[in-house]
């Protein structure tokens, strides 16, 4: 269940990732976690991406795509790679499928059953990437180009699973890949954030940014770009809820998008 959200017909060569956004886990697959229903609720509350998915909404309606997982990450993680081989975070029981929680404790069996990871990735992983792969596909056909924006959020402490633990933490966090993201655009967004008063800083606390397997280091047409908020900045992260400056953060992403159409131009 990943929704493609497109405003009648796309008119800008961007496309919005936006994966961590989903809460919905399927019962079948919780009958298979480990936690308690308030254990549960817990890992929810500090793994979402809350409201990334309204944070930059702003993509579809000035004519761009949103791809959007509408299950939990907890069900798999479709921003992960497939392989654990290549997944720095498998080895903390975090990969594609998580087998242990944010603070450590066991979500899953370990070892996972092959046939339930089959099941697992078939299922909601690799139909999610598929629909990736078209929507870029899609706008290279009539743009050739496409900037992807990786879309999420992060929690003002870092959790016991994170590999950076400095607890000074930005407003705003760049993600960028050496190969598919321009420095023109980088600049242009941080310049926007930066204007908005916001502190950002590149690649820290996380670093990357979602690219399709299909294009990964082998497209330069296909630029990449993430965009970390601070969760503090637009909600209380206790309750799950919207702050009064949800729409102060609304409007800088706006801006901040509105510069990258601009400037997607320079990028060709």
């Amino acid at each position: 269940m990943s929704d493609v959200l497109v405003h009648r017909v796309q008119t800008i060569p961007i496309v919005a990732h936006i994966p961590h956004s989903g809460t919905h886990i399927p019962g079948w697959v919780r009958s298979t976690l480990l936690l308690s229903d308030e254990e549960l609720d817990l890992e929810l509350r500090k793994m979402t991406d809350w409201y990334t998915d309204q944070l930059f909404h702003c993509v579809v309606q000035m004519g761009g795509v949103a791809v959007v997982c509408r299950y939990s990450r907890l069900v798999v993680d479709v921003e992960r790679f497939e392989n654990a081989e290549d997944e720095i975070m498998a080895s903390r029981g975090m990969g594609v499928i998580y087998t242990r929680t944010s603070s450590g404790r066991p979500l899953r069996s370990e070892p996972l059953p092959a046939e339930e990871r089959e099941t697992l990735l078939e299922k909601f992983y690799r139909p999610h990437h598929r629909k990736m792969e078209e929507v870029v596909l899609a706008s290279l056909d009539k743009f050739s180009t496409c900037l992807v924006l990786d879309c999420h959020s992060f929690p003002s402490r870092p959790l016991p699973y994170e590999l950076d633990q400095d607890p000074a933490r930005p407003d705003i966090c760049l993600g960028t890949d050496d190969y598919h993201t321009p420095a023109p655009l980088l600049r242009a967004v941080q310049e926007v954030f930066r204007q908005h008063g916001f502190r950002v800083a590149i690649d820290s606390p996380f670093a990357g940014t979602y690219v399709p397997m299909k294009f990964l280091k082998r497209d330069r047409r296909v630029k990449s770009l993430m965009i970390e908020v601070n969760r503090r900045l637009y909600m209380n992260e206790g309750e799950c809820r919207k702050s009064s400056d949800f729409g102060r953060i609304q409007v800088a992403i706006e801006t901040a998008v509105r510069r990258l159409v601009q400037d997607m131009d320079q990028c060709r």
